[in-house]
């Protein structure tokens, strides 16, 4: 095979522990392609290659995550979600695709290919946002409770209007080309308002010609003009079930639609960031659904219940209820970055809210009460000690727990907070996991040396 994974200096984001595994990566995947071929000795080594490649990659996985706990990167769970997403939907997908077609050499030029344009998209977008160099592109998805019973309704619709057994692959697709396919996008607005949806909707010819194209008896392997105005109708009618899913669309009318190149297609995915990106894999090829509408980060897509998922969607409104009990915690700090790493480190466990001043921790204090406050002890304005002060003279917030948050661990610095007869101090710099530690030993009423 002439194909390769080629290393460039671009890939680099100047970490050098990143840097190293992504070359490494690259390598397997460059190396793997040579393998590639037909005979028994060279399935095997493909087998072998290919399981020494999931190894680095989620070893590598966890190791990015830890620096990222480490410098505090405010967009950690994104980068997570990603990772789970590629560990947990298409690796397994794609596995489950070379043991069906028994590591044949296309079974095994699909996984690179598809592991290939990850890497690269994932290293030059996501890895470099880590360092400042770009911007995420997928800050503005959907949740993934909201994207999960959307690929539920599509994939039921895949079942129920194309007979097609499908699959999710991934809630992040970026946009990558898999074999010959349409592009078609769809715009549906209303007229009370500027808001509307934008699909983009990815087929692979063959599910075209193998779904549609049989039911018109069509006998070529080709797409003809027939066939695709064909497709086009059917296409309107798929969208337009998956949005009677949801009331509060239904009003949308469409008002454009357009059939894309490759490139047309990937010049809209790059200016905007979407709300649902999903790939799916079905029966008889590839399918995507993207959606363009940033006001549903605002709006948010309200789940339906229906006899199928009412029990489940039941038991989660329960869980979030429970949720509103836990403990809660107010972090005051004038860096979002430490705010905002504290909560990702806590929220799991308790009921986590931030402000960024000491005017400002009044006003939440007064509205939603607090079980324990972590106080930045240096603030602009009106900094840790005033805001002590303030509360103990109030008879209302007087008895609130107040931790100290610093960054001075001095023998001097050690006694003024202590005089301040705080509840306690804890170092900002101290490791993640010690004080997610300190803070559970706390509300167990462990006295705890600080």
């Amino acid at each position: 095979m002439d194909k390769q994974l080629v290393w460039k200096d671009e890939f680099n984001i100047g970490i050098k522990i990143i840097d190293d595994e992504h070359q490494r990566l690259f390598h397997i995947i460059s190396k793997l392609f040579t393998l590639t071929g037909d005979g028994t000795k060279s399935r095997r080594a493909c087998q072998e290659g290919i399981k020494y490649f999931k190894t680095h990659a989620l070893k590598h996985f966890e190791d990015e995550e830890k620096y990222m706990e480490l410098i505090g990167y405010e967009e950690i769970e994104m980068h997570k979600r990603l990772h789970r997403d590629f560990r947990e939907n298409s690796l397994p997908t794609l596995e489950k695709e070379l043991s069906r077609e028994d590591y044949s050499p296309s079974s095994v030029e699909h996984f690179l290919a598809v592991c290939a344009g990850w890497l690269i998209g994932h290293t030059l977008t996501e890895d470099m946002a880590i360092t400042g160099g770009t911007t995420s592109m997928w800050g503005e998805l959907l949740p993934e409770e909201e994207l999960t019973a959307m690929e539920e309704i599509i994939l039921e619709l895949l079942k129920n209007m194309f007979q097609l057994k499908g699959q999710v692959i991934s809630n992040a697709y970026d946009g990558e080309k898999f074999g010959k396919g349409v592009y078609y996008r769809l715009v549906y607005s209303r007229e009370q308002d500027n808001k509307k949806w934008e699909i983009l909707l990815v087929f692979e010819d063959s599910i075209l010609i193998n779904t549609v194209g049989k039911l018109m008896g069509v006998q070529s392997d080709k797409l003809d003009i027939v066939l695709l105005n064909a497709v086009r109708y059917t296409a309107c009618q798929f969208v337009r079930r998956v949005m009677n899913h949801y009331p509060s669309i239904r009003s949308y009318d469409m008002t454009e639609e357009n059939l894309l190149t490759y490139e047309q297609f990937r010049e809209l995915f790059e200016k905007k960031k979407p709300q649902v990106s999903l790939l799916f894999s079905t029966d008889e090829g590839y399918f995507s659904y993207c959606v363009f509408a940033p006001h549903l980060l605002e709006d948010h897509l309200l789940i339906p219940l229906h006899p199928d998922n009412a029990v489940s969607e039941i038991e989660k409104y329960l869980t979030k209820k429970e949720i509103s009990a836990k403990r809660k915690i107010l972090i005051v700090d004038d860096s979002i970055t430490i705010r905002q790493r504290i909560k990702r480190l806590l929220c799991d466990d308790y009921d986590v809210s931030e402000v960024s001043s000491g005017m400002a921790a009044f006003r939440s204090i007064t509205l939603d009460r607090p079980d324990l406050i972590l106080l930045d002890y240096e603030m602009p304005v009106c900094d840790g000690v005033h805001v002590l002060e303030m509360l103990h003279s109030e008879k209302d917030f007087s008895d609130i727990p107040v931790i100290f948050l610093t960054c001075k661990d001095d023998k001097e610095s050690v006694k003024k907070v202590l005089a301040l007869k705080a509840d306690g101090y804890l170092l900002k710099y101290l490791n993640p996991m010690d004080i997610k530690k300190r803070i559970d030993q706390f509300f167990q009423g462990i006295k705890l040396n600080f």
